[in-house]
């Protein structure tokens, strides 16, 4: 019986990914896995609205999704990032067809803070019915995160918790972070193997979990349940999986260490 992992790719790490994370995405295909990948596009959203001159406004560190910023955001997101990543994939020879979040309504979502943030929206369902179709037929659906309201407005969802609610919908086994590190590193600046929600709020306080990486880790942890036991940090400049096993950061639940 198949496995299914879930990645999330960072909007810069998309135009940074290794032939080795290829390689190690045809080896998951190899053994069985069905893959899934949700992918961000901030960076590039920043730079498109610096190009077309579109003002962008803050609440609390977070852009303000404007309709013209969603229109930037869509066009982004669903055109330059989606079909740049599903031909790097089919390039490869993995075949993938790419989609918003939106198609066939794979997320429905409310406005998360609409007087403060616009057209920013929370998931609050997965219709899992076209990825499913896809996986079992042999093809890595390439997931924007863009979500519709029941009325059929479109909301632009952070990434991180767009996958994390796609990879709890379709039961992932795995939830795989891909990021431009190789993991949560210590002081020393060495991968930490294993890592507990408890150790990841102390690791945070004391600083050595910083800046970005703390959305992800935080977004890793909600993603922890009965099903998907495990979440994991990796690069996508280098091979995540070798000898048949994952690398990188492996984050579980504090059930799962009192159980082993």
């Amino acid at each position: 019986m198949s496995k299914t992992v879930v990645l999330k790719c960072g909007g810069s790490t998309v135009h940074q990914l290794s032939e080795s994370f290829f390689h190690s995405l045809q080896a998951l295909i190899s053994s069985n896995w069905r893959v899934l990948i949700v992918h961000g596009g901030g960076p590039d959203i920043t730079n498109m609205l610096k190009a077309l001159k579109i003002e962008t406004e803050f609440y609390n560190g977070q852009r303000k999704t404007t309709e013209e910023v969603l229109e930037v955001a869509e066009m982004v997101l669903a055109g330059k990032i989606n079909k740049h990543l599903t031909g790097l994939l089919n390039e490869k020879g993995l075949k993938s067809i790419g989609l918003s979040g939106t198609d066939d309504q794979l997320l429905l979502a409310d406005f998360l803070d609409k007087e403060n943030l616009g057209m920013v929206g929370k998931v609050t369902s997965v219709h899992t019915a076209a990825v499913e179709l896809l996986m079992d037929n042999g093809y890595i659906p390439v997931v924007a995160p863009l979500a519709s309201t029941e009325t059929h407005d479109t909301l632009n969802v952070n990434a991180d918790l767009a996958a994390a609610a796609i990879a709890n919908a379709v039961g992932a086994e795995k939830f795989l972070f891909v990021t431009d590190v190789p993991g949560i590193l210590n002081k020393e600046k060495e991968v930490i193997e294993t890592v507990t929600p408890s150790q990841i709020d102390e690791l945070i306080k004391n600083e050595i979990i910083t800046g970005g990486m703390i959305p992800k880790v935080e977004s890793a942890v909600s993603t922890l349940s009965d099903i998907c036991q495990e979440v994991m940090i990796v690069s996508g400049q280098q091979a995540f999986i070798e000898k048949d096993a994952f690398k990188g950061t492996k984050i579980v639940s504090e059930k799962e260490v009192l159980s082993s």
